[in-house]
């Protein structure tokens, strides 16, 4: 009998198009770019399965034996999130933070969209219905979900008032009693190949006057005419000295949408452009979302940071102050992301649906911080490391080669032997210096928007009060005492 990982597997060979080096993948389970990493899923999904392990991961929804994943899962109680965000943590350690698209942020935003439904059908009649039928049907179905929400970087000094950047933004070209036409392109579809479905819509601050561009789809990702064009691939199949490339590489792509039809009930919205900006912002979805993205930074981060105590310890450099310093800025890094992620669950409140949402403020602090985070500690590992790094071998096949005798005596570590130290400086290499250590470099800064905006955003969208009131206060207190004149505040 197939397990859950080989059915997710095989529902993959159902036509899409996937391009990579310029042709068709034809079997993605076959394809060495893709194998590691389906390996890597496959294991995952059948954790829900496991009765020793599916309590990590999951929940059994009402009226079901099969378990669910609790990204999934609504929060009513502090349980209830607990529960999330141990699902969330234990994918993470499982992957060492390393994929960031496992499908827990996607399903976390339909999850939260379901959850507020009352509230949101204000902004459309149909939406309740729409998002019960596929909140329902992704759960049960075990669907694999990712995001696209970028625009292509075509011209960033122009706006839609250009019809060269309009044309090529995902804009309606047509509508019927049945659904709508789409052309345009997205990016960027992180973990795009193992999807079931896109989470299709817009960062852009459109008017009404931009309907077309205004909407919200969950797209099939075997749709006619939808092309998954994906960048080069970072996998790399030689294991013992790729051993992050070879299970962790979970792809970006640029989807092309060629006239791709969306039936109306997987149009969630579209038209209203004011109507759009509101679920796109609504506090609901984006908590239970991103609370996501910190859990799995946290277990990322703990990640870098053991491996850079190994490497100090390796070469007998932990006993010096200024490595001690770097890695105690490690430790700082680790502790001021958990305790965001615990202030967050602590200082959660009940939304207007009862949904136990995490506060945001410091999920937002967590995001915007962890730009700055992940590359300060890649950078630690380096300094740590130093020439180490370039002073591997080719290969840990080289041990058992002609002159392994020499490998061992000049490669041994301060505490380990030389096979060992060696297998740890590639680790690490696959960090700082292979294709998908730098790509997660520039994930890390970027996956959460733009960080000037970010930042800006957590300070327009303050209590502002609350802090410059005590300094008023303080101030006219101190007016009232004065010796030489009393200062009359209005």
């Amino acid at each position: 009998m197939p397990t859950r990982g080989d059915r997710f597997i095989s529902s993959l060979a159902d036509g899409r198009n996937v391009w990579l080096d310029g042709a068709k993948v034809k079997d993605l389970s076959e394809h060495a770019a893709f194998q590691g990493t389906l390996g890597t899923i496959k294991r995952l999904f059948n954790q829900l399965d496991d009765p020793a392990l599916r309590d990590n991961v999951g929940f059994a929804p009402p009226g079901r034996e099969a378990y669910a994943h609790s990204s999934f899962l609504v929060p009513y109680t502090a349980e209830d999130l607990s529960r999330r965000s141990r699902a969330f943590s234990y994918w993470a350690d499982e992957t060492h933070g390393m994929m960031s698209r496992l499908s827990d942020y996607g399903r976390s935003m339909i999850t939260g969209w379901y959850a507020a439904r009352k509230q949101l059908s204000q902004l459309d009649p149909d939406f309740e219905a729409k998002i019960t039928a596929y909140y329902t049907d992704a759960r049960d179905r075990d669907l694999f979900l990712t995001t696209a929400i970028l625009d292509p970087q075509i011209d960033r000094s122009v706006s839609l008032d250009d019809s060269r950047i309009a044309e090529r933004f995902l804009h309606v070209v047509k509508e019927t009693k049945e659904g709508i036409t789409v052309r345009g392109a997205k990016m960027i579809a992180t973990g795009a190949p193992y999807t079931h479905d896109f989470i299709i819509f817009s960062f852009l601050q459109f008017d009404q006057k931009n309907r077309e561009h205004a909407h919200i789809l969950i797209v099939p990702a075997n749709s006619e005419g939808l092309h998954i064009v994906c960048r080069e691939s970072f996998a790399d199949s030689r294991e013992q000295n790729h051993i992050l490339s070879s299970r962790y590489e979970e792809m970006d792509a640029v989807l092309f949408f060629d006239d791709v039809f969306i039936p109306w009930e997987r149009v969630l919205l579209y038209g209203n452009s004011e109507a759009v900006l509101k679920l796109r912002a609504n506090k609901t979805a984006n908590s239970l979302a991103f609370h996501q993205t910190v859990v799995r930074y946290v277990s990322k981060l703990e990640f870098v940071t053991g491996v850079a105590f190994a490497i100090a310890e390796a070469i007998g450099v932990n006993g010096y102050l200024h490595i001690q310093e770097k890695l105690g800025e490690l430790m700082t890094q680790v502790d001021t992301m958990k305790a965001l992620v615990i202030a967050s669950e602590t200082k959660a409140r009940h939304d207007e649906s009862g949904v136990l949402v995490p506060e945001i403020s410091y999920i937002d602090t967590a995001r915007n911080i962890g730009t700055k985070f992940y590359p300060r500690a890649i950078e630690i590992l380096q300094q740590v490391g130093g020439g180490g790094f370039v002073q591997t071998p080719s290969g840990m096949e080289d041990f058992y080669g002609p002159i392994s005798k020499l490998m061992h005596l000049y490669f041994e570590g301060a505490s380990i032997s030389a096979e060992k130290k060696i297998h740890l400086f590639k680790l690490a290499w696959d960090l700082i210096g292979s294709p998908l250590g730098a790509r997660h470099e520039l994930y890390e800064r970027f996956y959460a928007g733009d960080p000037v905006r970010a930042y800006a955003s957590q300070y327009v969208k303050s209590d502002k009060d609350s802090f410059t009131e005590p300094v008023w206060n303080l101030l006219k207190e101190a007016g009232k005492h004065g010796t030489k004149r009393n200062y009359t505040y209005i």
